[in-house]
């Protein structure tokens, strides 16, 4: 079997790797002329963890990154709301929770490829069937014959386009800057994410390496985004704690990514015949679970089970069965707890704190254990 992989992303790549150790050849093409680690960092939970465990990186990942065992949700002074102890799943999986520079895991996965050609400068414009599988039509003028194409080229996929043109991609009106920095954080917040929210906006951040932090900020906006101004990040912030007004200030401008949260309406329908889509081009999700390429790692591991034991065909459908529940569900919570994260009113935000404060810590483990359990093939 060869299979063709559009994108070299965090989910992309994973998937080439734990293709190539069932057998299986790919080929990945992607858009971009270089591949260039992106100013951002990426906290890989216990899921994703588990899965580089089998595929034999979580060793590697564990020395590259830091470990964290605690998240918290925080007022804007840094006073606990809530938190979730991960050391507990720490010990059940025999895997840690690692944050991490993104163009570092990304260079990992890269140097873990074996047989695996990467196209760089193929931006796909279209995928034209015929009898011999798949015509796939790149922006630089280059047609290509595919049999079997894996589709994990993002939220705005050019691949589920060409598929499934009536999906619908929702805008969260809130604005998002990402940055990594050079920073000594206190030591207490050192093997912690901190997310604070304040009225129609938060920051968090976590330490990735030493002394290096990454951080990112967001704002609802009603009409007009362009009303926020990468300029006047730390007077939005300004009655923050210390900490964050210091991470901001500390952070070079032009090492700061601005972008737009967006997500895909969850959709029912992830293959058609030998073309399937995995990570952000099948469940697009707001990033306010820290789920989004954890789930993508998760399809990485289901799918490359799945066609080692099935014919492409029943792989796809058998990989939509066992992870479109659990996608859908990271989906779904994720596009509330962002709107919950960015309530406007008093009166709201104060019923809203108290209700974090009193959720017994045995409710925050339990909807954590359902998505930090890898489903059972």
């Amino acid at each position: 079997m060869n299979i063709d992989i559009i994108g070299a992303g965090i989910g992309g790549l994973t998937t080439a790797i734990a293709l190539e150790q069932k057998g299986i050849k790919t080929r990945i093409f992607e858009q971009a002329e270089q591949i260039k680690p992106v100013g951002a960092g990426i906290i890989l939970a216990n899921n994703a963890m588990q899965v580089y465990e089998k595929l034999g990186l979580r060793k590697l990942i564990e020395e590259n990154g830091n470990p964290i065992s605690s998240m918290n949700i925080t007022k804007s002074s840094l006073k606990p709301l809530s938190k979730i102890d991960l050391s507990y799943f720490e010990q059940k999986h025999n895997t840690k929770n690692i944050a991490i520079h993104r163009g570092t895991l990304q260079q990992i996965l890269i140097d873990k490829l074996k047989s695996t050609k990467i196209n760089l400068d193929h931006k796909l414009t279209s995928i034209v069937e015929n009898t011999n599988g798949y015509s796939l039509e790149f922006e630089n003028g280059e047609r290509i014959q595919s049999s079997t194409v894996l589709g994990a080229d993002g939220l705005n996929s050019v691949v589920r386009q060409n598929l499934f043109p009536n999906n619908n991609i929702r805008n969260a009106n809130q604005i998002c800057w990402r940055g990594i920095t050079e920073y000594e954080l206190p030591i207490k917040f050192r093997n912690e994410l901190n997310e604070a929210w304040g009225k129609s906006e938060r920051f968090g951040f976590v330490q990735i390496a030493k002394n290096k932090v990454y951080w990112y900020a967001l704002k609802s906006f009603k009409k007009n985004k362009k009303e926020f101004s990468i300029h006047y990040l730390e007077q939005y912030f300004s009655d923050y704690n210390s900490v964050i007004k210091g991470i901001i200030k500390s952070t070079k401008k032009e090492q700061i990514n601005t972008a737009e949260i967006s997500d895909l309406k969850p959709t029912n329908i992830w293959y058609k015949e030998n073309v399937c889509l995995i990570g952000d081009s099948a469940h697009a999700t707001t990033p306010n679970m820290g789920q989004g390429a954890c789930q993508a790692i998760e399809d990485a591991y289901v799918l490359s089970e799945c066609l080692s034991k099935y014919k492409t065909t029943k792989a796809f459908s058998e990989y939509q069965n066992l992870r479109l529940p659990k996608a859908h569900q990271v989906v779904k919570a994720s596009w509330l707890v962002g709107k919950m994260a960015h309530l406007s009113n008093p009166i709201l935000i104060g019923l809203r704190n108290q209700m974090l404060r009193l959720t017994p810590s045995s409710v925050n483990r339990k909807q954590n254990e359902q998505i930090f359990q890898l489903v059972k093939i």
